[in-house]
């Protein structure tokens, strides 16, 4: 297999991330505030990450598909090996949140293209997002933030947040009512928005995709949650690519007419055709502390040729806002 180089120096990354027209368009203040709002919740850990705190590294390759390079112009689906740098992680900005919390758990990539380009693809183990807006998540992040006499919400402020943002129902409830995974391997992950590949032509077509374990699906059971402790995923992962490669197939949803573009909140019909895009190997994983993945900023809007984004205002809103939490620790360390 194809060995990866997994260095992503700081300042390169930065100044690609942060160039200076992402500043000037979208360095607003409401991504400033959402950032901020985040920090109110869980605190500043100096030099780290405002949500999705807690991770592990790990790294491997990715090889396409011809169904979609039929569909995709992208180097994604060459058929050639692609190096992939990978982090897996817990949603929250809190380093010591335990492992079977029920919240999101996240997957991002980087992958390494020829002639020095990167294509970023960020997840997470729900099917849908828990907002139609940002500023559903930022009245998220206000309920919750800790009551200064008690340390924990508002239970008032929360009910009336659940009672005022119906876009938030949908993920919550699937939160609620899935036991978390039992390890980073046995779970899907999905892209959760609409994006567009792009062929050769330069005609569009819809996609929403999901990351598949080859593993199978596996969730903690109510017993395992009493005693699975609160940092076993890291271990887990990183065991398990000891053993060999944990591997995900690339799952592509094809859109029609009608369905949904711009609201992450509302899932496609199942019935909907899929194909095969590629599979994910994932063949080595250590702690994120000085690790590769530790610095990138797995920015979505980073894409390489052959697949664009759709309007959706969540989506155009992450770009940002992962810049202004980037920057902040980089200026911090």
């Amino acid at each position: 297999m194809q060995k990866t180089s997994l260095a992503t120096p700081m300042l390169a990354l930065a100044a690609l991330i942060i160039s200076p027209p992402l500043l000037a368009d979208n360095a607003q203040p409401g991504a400033d505030l959402v950032v901020g709002a985040i920090e109110g919740v869980f605190g500043v850990t100096p030099g780290e990450r405002r949500n999705h705190i807690k991770g592990t590294c790990a790294a491997g390759e990715f090889v396409g598909t011809r169904k979609a390079a039929r569909l995709s112009k992208s180097p994604l689906f060459s058929g050639k090996p692609v190096p992939v740098v990978a982090r897996f992680s817990v949603s929250g900005g809190n380093t010591k949140v335990p492992d079977v919390a029920k919240s999101g758990r996240g997957m991002a990539l980087e992958f390494q293209l020829p002639k020095g380009k990167l294509h970023h693809i960020t997840m997470l183990n729900t099917p849908m997002f828990g907002a139609a807006q940002p500023q559903t998540f930022l009245d998220l992040m206000l309920a919750l933030k800790p009551d200064p006499a008690t340390g924990k919400p508002d239970p008032e402020k929360m009910k009336a947040f659940k009672a005022s943002h119906p876009d938030n129902l949908a993920q919550a409830d699937y939160l609620a009512s899935n036991n978390p995974p039992a390890s980073y391997a046995s779970s899907s992950y999905w892209g959760i928005h609409t994006f567009k590949f792009i062929d050769k032509k330069g005609t569009a077509t819809l996609v929403r995709w999901q990351f598949v374990p080859q593993d199978g699906e596996k969730r903690l059971s109510d017993d395992e949650l009493k005693t699975a402790g609160a940092n076993f995923l890291e271990s887990a992962l990183i065991e398990r690519t000891k053993q060999g490669p944990a591997r995900w197939d690339m799952l592509v949803s094809i859109g029609q007419p009608g369905d949904s573009e711009t609201d992450p909140t509302v899932l496609w019909p199942a019935e909907r055709p899929r194909i095969k895009a590629g599979t994910l190997t994932i063949s080595r994983a250590e702690a994120q502390k000085g690790a590769p993945c530790e610095p990138i900023n797995f920015d979505p809007l980073v894409m390489a040729p052959g697949i664009q984004p759709t309007d959706d205002p969540i989506l155009r809103f992450r770009s940002p806002t992962y810049a202004v939490s980037f920057g902040k620790r980089l200026s911090e360390r």
